[in-house]
């Protein structure tokens, strides 16, 4: 039997990435980003431009943690030896064995260095392997291009679109795309696929 509990502090780590449960003293380490990169939630649900709204950002995932929900971690770039960003795990579903896996954002140095497939090699390891997870499933604004291009070059199949699901910064309303991994694709093929292309970058 599979056990994960939401209390326990986990770091994920391999030789690119160390992924560790985000806390409120955390705001120091990403302010940076959100002073000078706000345009990083662009596409985002929940914004994180600016300290008031970093702060509000960080201590929404803390307290979501503490509510047995969600299980947000704070990511380090040990390439560049820099904190590089954010990402979590969401309506996570013990009993189903099912959850969620984004509200990721990279500063803008951190994007398209390989640096995301090993955090998501890292979280879907533990999701299927630690947390004995049956499905990981992955959504995006469906006007992200970038966003969802790179779930589909790490094994994600797409499942289909939620229309007006939710609303953006602007007031617009979003479709969000919606991807899954399921546990018999990532030991049929996404692990190796990705563990292989994490030796390249």
């Amino acid at each position: 039997m599979h056990s994960f509990h939401f209390s326990t502090d986990y770091i994920l780590e391999n030789d690119g990435v160390r992924l560790r449960p985000l806390t409120l003293d955390d705001v120091s380490n990403l302010l940076h980003f959100s002073l000078h990169e706000p345009e990083l939630w662009q596409y985002s649900l929940v914004q994180a431009g600016g300290e008031e709204a970093l702060r509000h950002y960080i201590r929404q995932a803390v307290e979501a943690r503490e509510a047995g929900r969600e299980y947000p971690f704070i990511v380090f770039d040990k390439s560049q030896n820099v904190f590089a960003g954010s990402t979590r795990f969401y309506d996570i579903q013990l009993e189903n064995r099912t959850l969620l896996l984004g509200y990721t954002w990279y500063g803008k140095n951190h994007q398209g260095t390989g640096l995301n497939k090993h955090c998501k090699y890292l979280l879907l390891q533990f999701a299927f392997e630690t947390m004995g997870m049956e499905r990981v499933e992955f959504r995006a604004d469906n006007a992200n291009q970038r966003s969802i291009r790179a779930m589909k070059s790490i094994g994600c199949v797409e499942e289909g679109l939620l229309r007006s699901h939710g609303r953006r910064p602007d007031g617009s309303r979003r479709d969000s795309i919606v991807l899954s991994i399921l546990r018999n694709e990532w030991f049929n093929g996404v692990k190796e696929t990705l563990g292989a292309k994490l030796a390249r970058v």
